[in-house]
């Protein structure tokens, strides 16, 4: 089964791929998209679902995760923040895909043990669960996270 993490962002979007056999799990691919500040909020969704719709073209997920919005303090980042979510969700269901979303807490804890996990001990973990995975970067590092949880929340339920 090849699973597709999302770690959404307007500013940075975070995709991992990684496939699973039995409790056996294989690092695809990870990478981040950047969509251009200087576009209109219209334009950097288009470039956002654009670049979604390519990795799913290329890696042929048979199954999504989305990490689930977090509010920020700034109401403005939080809104953002739900339409590239929402772009995200969109360009995986589009391509006729299971999306499910988890919120941050359980991811971590998925991973790490506790939900108040930093970020270096996620990253720290992927390299233990997905040796020798070379890393395009935290919001990449995010979503290789979420397909990792998605994919043993996956196991849990068969």
């Amino acid at each position: 089964m090849i699973i597709l993490g999302i770690d959404p962002g307007l500013t940075c979007t975070g995709w991992g791929v990684i496939s699973k056999s039995g409790s056996n799990l294989r690092h695809v691919a990870n990478g981040q998209i950047r969509t251009d500040a200087k576009a209109s909020m219209a334009e950097r969704l288009v470039e956002l679902d654009a670049a979604l719709c390519t990795v799913i073209d290329l890696y042929k997920p048979d199954t999504g995760a989305v990490e689930e919005v977090f509010v920020n303090v700034n109401p403005q980042s939080t809104l953002k923040l739900g339409q590239a979510r929402g772009v995200a969700m969109l360009s995986v269901a589009r391509a006729g895909i299971p999306v499910a979303e988890y919120p941050t807490k359980v991811i971590k804890k998925a991973l790490v043990g506790t939900g108040g996990a930093e970020k270096q001990q996620i990253q720290h973990m992927l390299k233990i669960l997905l040796p020798g995975v070379r890393l395009a970067g935290e919001d990449a590092s995010d979503a290789l996270a979420v397909a990792i949880t998605h994919g043993n929340m996956l196991g849990s339920h068969r």
